[in-house]
């Protein structure tokens, strides 16, 4: 088995690609908000048809050719990956991103995972060795998709970027775009 294609912070990966940007965009966006935020979701609406629809914001938006993303809202009283395959998009939305903070454990934790389910997030919580992360990823109607992913500390931690670094979630956004959704 191979390694995920992924980059640290910045160069390589399609550093042109519109998913990419869009992916960043979002980052960059929630990043100004801080950590232990709830997860959010946003459509990506290609510029293009945003600024034929609404010619009166050319001055906000950028390129044509990008993705705006516009924030959808969501119940908090859900986890993210339990909604997201009741979710469907109308063909006016080009992709979507989604972003949330999880806590990861290294490899060497699993063994000691608790078996009931309600005990793993406060095993989690507790291990010495766990990591806060911000997750973004995004895709593309078309098949493309983009990860960043953000460590909480150290603060200065670089961007962790991929299309494969969380294929489960990508697949997940992957099916809200689907004709049948």
């Amino acid at each position: 088995m191979s390694d995920p294609e992924l980059t640290v912070s910045g160069g390589g990966l399609g550093a042109d690609s519109p998913v990419r940007r869009a992916a960043l965009e979002v980052e960059g966006h929630v990043n100004d908000g801080g950590w232990d935020q709830a997860p959010r979701l946003f459509a990506l609406v290609l510029t293009a048809d945003l600024l034929a629809a609404q010619p009166e914001l050319a001055d906000e938006l950028g390129d044509p050719d990008s993705y705006t993303p516009i924030e959808q809202e969501l119940p908090h009283d859900r986890e993210v990956e339990d909604l997201l395959p009741e979710i469907g998009w109308p063909g006016e939305v080009a992709g979507c991103a989604v972003v949330m903070e999880r806590i990861t454990l290294p490899a060497e934790a699993e063994d000691d995972l608790p078996s009931d389910p309600a005990a793993v997030a406060d095993f989690a919580a507790q291990h010495p060795d766990r990591q806060e992360m911000r997750i973004v990823a995004a895709v593309l109607r078309d098949g493309p998709a983009h990860v960043a992913v953000r460590p909480r500390a150290p603060e200065d931690a670089p961007l962790i970027e991929g299309p494969d670094l969380v294929p489960g979630l990508v697949d997940l956004l992957t099916q809200t775009l689907a004709e049948d959704s």
